[in-house]
């Protein structure tokens, strides 16, 4: 049966002092303490994309795949992603609801479907909160041979080698103990953390596009060429080189799932979310550029090896290359924090409506502290379980973030497919923000742009989840690797199956959003697939 969403949500006209009321009508207490300002919420999508982290972990597997012509994966990537990111933004003003990934697919499309939706992303995000933090050993070595803890300071520090390998896992761990403890102190000092390591790392690539195109070896036009390009048929190699890109522009979504702890979440969030991605994507593309033109050889492998910590330390010396290296490390640092953060809130979300295991504790708030601490544990706990199974795995890096970009992409159709069905059905309730301003709409494009974005996201599914050798398996001949990215997705949905199937069993019937929060309070209705 569907029970028709309103047309209007109610505006909160006098801003922050009706967030709490605004949060009830949803049948939410505050539970989650409002500390997030804009700068914060931009803080939030931008340390999850985190362009210094990500571009230096996969520049090398990218430039080792595509060559010079890789660099064109990035501004596609981009394009399809700001396609994505503007139905999140409408998405974001109507439903200001910590887990938004999971709230938002639950109320266009039911919550059966919203909760495997849900599903997919908190793994996906537990993947991707360890292979954030492995990102560490992409910098910190080139920074002090003693961060190579694993055969010390001479041992190969590569992360593809073996002994690469095992010491980005020691120092993940290491990592998500900070971080971890962090999240379970407060969202305010998280906000502080982030918002600080953002403007380190926006002052970082600045720096960084400017020392390196002052050394630059060649002219910008190398990005038209398939300089240092692997054998093969180019299209393919170019589509494995797009794992890079596809890697970097995601999480900007994560603004939304501080919406709880965002003042004005309703005017703030959509606006942040867009913005986050668009300086992602221009900052991320001038670094790509000034990295190429500035490397000391396109053809003598190093850069697929080394990465752009190698093009650093050559070009601007140990001193200024390591101090800029320390910048990268503290990008590193500030987005495994951010990505854990929202794979915490995530699964409090969906825990205090009784549907996730342990949910007594996943779904409680410290009063204290006003964060979801059982959650926050929980999700640091499984990265580093994440990390632990791969220490004698040299493809740690490929494979694990080929496999949390591809779950976290579908877990991000399971609400583009839902919201398209939803437009051709009579499209999104309208209303007006905290201060009185109408919500942020895609008007007349929104059908136009929907359809784009899960056409796009289909492709990329694919093109992630395919069964590369290269990618998956660098033992050349486990067949079970090369296609484990399959294998794990489709692990992860009979898994979840199981445990849903149980969920519903137990509390008698489907998932009723909010309905168990507040007392007297009306629950938003949930349009159920009809």
């Amino acid at each position: 049966m569907t029970v028709p969403a309103p047309r209007t949500h109610p505006g909160a006209g006098d801003g922050r002092g009706s967030e709490t009321g605004d949060l009830g009508r949803f049948g939410y207490g505050q539970q989650l303490h409002r500390s997030v300002g804009p700068f914060a919420s931009f803080a939030a999508g931008f340390s999850f994309v985190s362009i210094l982290t990500t571009v230096f972990q996969l520049f090398g597997l990218g430039f080792s795949f595509g060559g010079a012509g890789f660099f064109w994966t990035w501004p596609t990537v981009f394009a399809g992603q700001l396609l994505v990111a503007l139905c999140f933004a409408e998405l974001a003003a109507r439903y200001p609801i910590s887990g938004a990934v999971f709230q938002w697919s639950s109320r266009l499309a039911g919550t059966d479907f919203g909760w495997f939706t849900g599903w997919v992303m908190v793994v996906g995000q537990v993947l991707t909160v360890a292979t954030a933090a492995i990102a560490l050993q992409a910098v910190l070595p080139s920074v002090w041979s003693g961060f190579q803890l694993v055969g010390g300071p001479g041992a190969e520090s590569a992360p593809t080698s073996a002994t690469g390998a095992q010491n980005a896992v020691v120092l993940g761990l290491l990592l998500l103990v900070v971080t971890t403890a962090i999240n379970v102190i407060g969202v305010r000092l998280m906000a502080v953390i982030t918002s600080a390591g953002v403007a380190i790392e926006i002052v970082g690539v600045i720096a960084l596009v400017i020392a390196l195109f002052a050394h630059a070896e060649r002219g910008p036009a190398v990005v038209a060429t398939t300089t240092g390009a692997a054998d093969g048929p180019y299209l393919s190699m170019w589509l494995a080189s797009s794992l890079m890109a596809a890697y970097v522009m995601v999480g900007f979504d994560s603004a939304g799932e501080l919406s709880e702890e965002t003042h004005a979440p309703r005017a703030t969030t959509p606006r942040t979310i867009v913005r986050a991605l668009v300086v992602s994507g221009v900052g991320g593309a001038l670094l790509l550029i000034a990295g190429l033109v500035a490397a000391p050889s396109l053809t003598d492998g190093t850069l697929a090896s080394q990465g752009l910590a190698y093009v650093l330390t050559s070009r601007l010396g140990d001193v200024g290359g390591r101090l800029l290296l320390v910048c990268v490390a503290i990008a590193v640092a500030v987005c495994t924090l951010a990505v854990q953060t929202s794979g915490s809130r995530m699964v409090y979300s969906m825990a205090r409506e009784r549907a996730f295991p342990f949910a007594t504790v996943l779904g409680r708030v410290s009063p204290r502290t006003g964060t979801p601490i059982g959650a926050s544990v929980l999700v640091g706990a499984g990265a580093a379980i994440a990390l632990a199974v791969n220490w004698h795995q040299s493809a740690v890096f490929t494979a694990l973030a080929s496999l949390c970009i591809a779950m976290l992409y579908l877990a991000y159709l399971g609400v583009t497919v839902p919201l398209l069905v939803r437009r051709f059905r009579g499209g999104l309730p309208d209303g007006v923000d905290e201060f009185g301003r109408p919500l942020f709409s895609l008007g007349r494009f929104g059908i136009v742009v929907n359809v784009l974005a899960v056409a796009y996201q289909v492709v990329m599914v694919v093109n992630l989840a395919w069964p590369r050798a290269a990618v998956y398996d660098l033992t050349d001949g486990t067949w079970w690797l090369q296609y484990s990215a399959l294998l794990f997705i489709a692990t992860t949905l009979v898994v979840g199956f199981f445990v849903h199937r149980r969920n519903r069993a137990r509390h008698q019937g489907p998932i009723v959003l909010g309905a168990r929060q507040v007392a007297g309070a009306r629950p938003h209705p949930v349009e159920e697939p009809a």
